[in-house]
């Protein structure tokens, strides 16, 4: 498997946050499911939310860009952040936040039977971490 990162050297500068509530979630799925890991692709059945799944049940590659590795206070385990690279080509100028919110989201994610859904909001990255990112 090739590992396409999109970490460039961004001097803490992270590409990927959690909300605290995403946090508190992701804390009991792992108690229910082990440790998990996220790919958010660009569309199709699971529109653009990110996708919640058993580590290693979704299968990454060539095609994946690997934006973070998330720490949760309280999971011995990180959990890694993937996201398609041509979603990445869009967003990589973003810093994402994964949030949850009630709802239904796609039913192949774990989060699904909890009655809630992972969403991402962004924010453009300044200039100057841009610069640092090593985008400009």
């Amino acid at each position: 498997m090739v590992h396409r990162s999109g970490w460039r050297g961004g001097e803490g500068i992270k590409r990927v946050l959690l909300s605290e509530s995403a946090a508190e979630l992701l804390r009991r799925l792992t108690d229910i499911h082990g440790p998990l890991m996220f790919h958010q692709s660009g569309g199709c059945c699971d529109g653009s939310s990110p996708m919640c799944f058993p580590d290693g049940e979704f299968r990454t590659g060539a095609a994946d860009v690997h934006l973070e590795d998330l720490s949760v206070d309280g999971l011995e385990k990180p959990i890694g952040f993937w996201m398609s690279a041509d979603q990445y080509e869009y967003w990589k100028h973003t810093q994402l936040t994964v949030d949850v919110v009630k709802g239904r989201g796609s039913g192949f994610s774990v989060e699904a039977p909890e009655g809630v859904r992972f969403l991402i909001r962004s924010r453009l990255f300044t200039d100057k971490e841009s610069e640092t990112l090593g985008l400009l």
